[in-house]
């Protein structure tokens, strides 16, 4: 691997990256040890006895280190409380104290419990959103100023066996770091390794480090950019702690989250992870599991063909040329194939599964935001007019015997590559391991060709990425289309295997389109179309995640904790329920002024809890609204989005005729 790119053992083989171990309350963290799941109460820390009964529900579901806020020193020193009911109980699991703005109260937790989370974005600086001109000389006396005031933590950590973990947050850059490097994954490290360098000068090496944000791309390179700059520095290979922040719920939160921590894990970084749900605590643990769980002896993988990764830049995201073939590749969307080859007879109210809805009253036909814009339907031909948004794959066999060949189109093996194909748009669908030099060759010289690309290496990810590499490094630009197929899996694996598989290469770059196929599932019609309809709404919600095709309202909701000033599942219901329809809006939902303008800086609108019963609009990063009355801020907030001519009333937005 290219030394530029130094952030993993390998970009082909699963290896992962080895640290230094981090004891945290007997539950050691790095190493050879387990990579560890972990989630965070969401009770008031005040609460004693709810603190313990919630903690000891998310021991039950297999969390290994339990976070719980401490926003100043009466919840510092409640923590021991809270602590000591645990062990009473026999419960020993760790306990991690999450700080900000409050030295004072990181310095007394630090005695109390086994680690303490800081943020270095706002540990020692304030955030006002102001663009500030440094010399070097003033920028150093900035350094003093820090170090000045984050010793004193590092030294109690040392003495009582405290571990840390510096936490920065994409949201949440200070203002000095903003001012000097700008918005980026390389402030992001920055700001960390100032305070690695703290802790290094004073010889405390218990170090856990995260680079979390609520866009999955800016999060994965964040991490790998901090390796990068850990092994270019030679400071301490530290553990990392691995989360997508503020992921929302349901299927969106646990597709963006599978993208940002399962792509990190594909390439071996991470030691212990949580998953950032707007839902019950204990629900995190479970969704976390599936990603680690779904490592077990993923190194005994079949072989990836070595490449040249010269061309390959993990830091920056560039999307990979192709040239235009029909609607896939150049500057269209990514586009999304259901796949309906088994299902047999396809009939009209079947295509509602994918977004395409008969209006027998007025003979026509509607497509809502997830409409898939092709169905591959095998050896089936549809024998009705299909809708102008949709049109059909069928096997190459089917195809070539039609007399009517409007709006379907073939998919080949590479043995019919040589026969008589469509004009336009021809689909070729091949195996990683069928790539080879010859292949390639002939691919390059092919304008009327899409290639249907799948792998059946466990190390899926790795494998499509190598793949893509070596089409780059061929300077071949038809557009790919990425095939994953899996077996029958619960919901939620369901959800992230893919999002890690597919939104992993398009968050690089790669893809032009995408299909999920179910011809290996077994299940009666109708169980078949269900999985067909699920597979579409799981495409349509990896592209959103990826930021490459905006299909419908994205909601920035933190996961809730012990600050939150209003019930964050209620209220984020209530708020999707008015404003879904908004296609490519992004409202951030936010419990507190912690989790306020900085966390949800990638929002367009945002719903702040400032008090009891008191909300903050803002647009953007700039207040609009000050201490709303709950009662009345959504309704506010609607009234933000219509002034901004942002607004659509509901039955308008949601159907597409």
């Amino acid at each position: 691997m290219n030394s530029r790119f130094n952030y993993c053992n390998s970009l082909t083989s699963y290896s992962r990256r080895k640290t230094i171990d981090v004891n945290i309350g007997g539950v050691p963290l790095g190493g050879d040890n387990p990579i560890r799941v972990q989630s965070m109460t969401t009770v008031d820390t005040m609460d004693t006895e709810g603190s313990i009964a919630q903690t000891l529900r998310m021991v039950e579901s297999g969390c290994e280190y339990v976070r719980i806020t401490a926003p100043s020193i009466k919840e510092a020193e409640n923590l021991r409380l809270i602590r000591e009911g645990l062990r009473n109980q026999g419960c020993e699991v760790p306990l991690v104290a999450d700080i900000h703005f409050t030295p004072n109260a990181a310095e007394l937790a630090a005695k109390i419990v086994e680690k303490v989370r800081v943020n270095p974005g706002n540990y020692a600086d304030k955030k006002k959103f102001e663009e500030i001109e440094y010399t070097d000389q003033s920028y150093h006396a900035e350094l003093e100023r820090i170090r000045e005031k984050f010793t004193p933590l590092v030294k109690i950590c040392k003495e009582y066996g405290t571990a840390m973990r510096i936490g920065t947050n994409h949201g949440s850059l200070s203002d000095r770091i903003m001012s000097r490097y700008g918005d980026t994954p390389l402030g992001m490290v920055e700001s960390a390794l100032e305070f690695i360098r703290i802790c290094e000068e004073n010889d405390f090496y218990d170090l856990v480090v995260s680079m979390k944000s609520s866009n999955p791309q800016i999060m994965v390179q964040a991490y790998r950019l901090l390796v990068h700059k850990l092994n270019d520095e030679g400071l301490g290979q530290y553990p990392l702690h691995l989360g997508v922040t503020e992921a929302g719920e349901a299927e969106d939160g646990r597709i963006k989250s599978a993208l940002g921590i399962g792509t990190l894990l594909e390439d071996g970084l991470g030691d212990t992870i949580r998953v950032s749900l707007t839902e019950e605590p204990e629900v995190e643990s479970p969704v976390g599991r599936i990603l680690v769980d779904r490592l077990k002896n993923r190194a005994s993988h079949e072989p990836v063909k070595e490449v040249n990764f010269d061309a390959f830049n993990p830091f920056e995201y560039e999307k990979r040329q192709s040239h235009e073939v029909v609607n896939f590749g150049g500057e269209n969307v990514p586009r999304v194939i259901a796949d309906f080859s088994s299902i047999g007879k396809i009939q009209v109210n079947d295509l509602k599964a994918i977004g395409h809805f008969y209006l027998s009253a007025t003979d026509k036909w509607t497509m809502n935001d997830v409409g898939a814009d092709f169905v591959y339907s095998g050896k089936n031909k549809i024998d009705f007019m299909l809708p102008n948004g949709l049109r059909e794959i069928l096997d190459y066999d089917i195809w070539k015997s039609l007399d009517d060949k409007s709006n379907c189109y073939p998919i080949l093996s590479r043995i019919d590559l040589n026969n008589d194909l469509h004009d336009q748009l021809n689909f070729l669908k091949v195996d990683t391991n069928e790539l080879d030099d010859n292949l390639l060759v002939e691919l390059k010289s092919r304008n009327n060709l899409v290639l249907v690309l799948s792998t059946t290496n466990a190390h899926a990810m790795a494998d499509l990425r190598a793949a893509f590499i070596r089409i780059k490094n061929h300077k071949i630009n038809i557009p790919v289309v990425i095939f994953r197929s899996y077996d029958d899996l619960n919901e939620d694996a369901m959800m992230m295997y893919p999002a890690t598989d597919i939104g992993g290469l398009l968050i690089d770059g790669f893809g032009d389109g995408a299909m999920l196929s179910i011809s290996q599932l077994s299940g009666n019609r109708d169980h078949l179309i269900s999985k067909a309809q699920t597979y579409n709404s799981i495409v349509f919600g990896i592209l959103q995640a990826a930021r490459t095709r905006i299909t419908k309202t994205e909601y920035i909701s933190c996961p809730s904790c012990g600050r939150t000033l209003f019930d964050l599942q209620e209220t984020t219901a209530m708020i999707r329920k008015r404003t879904d329809h908004l296609k490519g809006i992004k409202i951030g939902i936010m419990g507190c002024i912690v989790n306020g303008p900085g966390e949800m800086a990638d929002a367009d609108y945002g719903y702040v809890g400032s008090g009891k019963g008191k909300i903050t609009l803002y647009k953007g990063k700039e207040v609009m609204k000050r201490g709303v009355p709950s009662v009345n801020a959504l309704d506010e907030l609607i009234d933000l989005i219509r002034e901004d001519g942002n607004w659509v009333e509901p039955k308008t937005a949601q159907i597409e005729i």
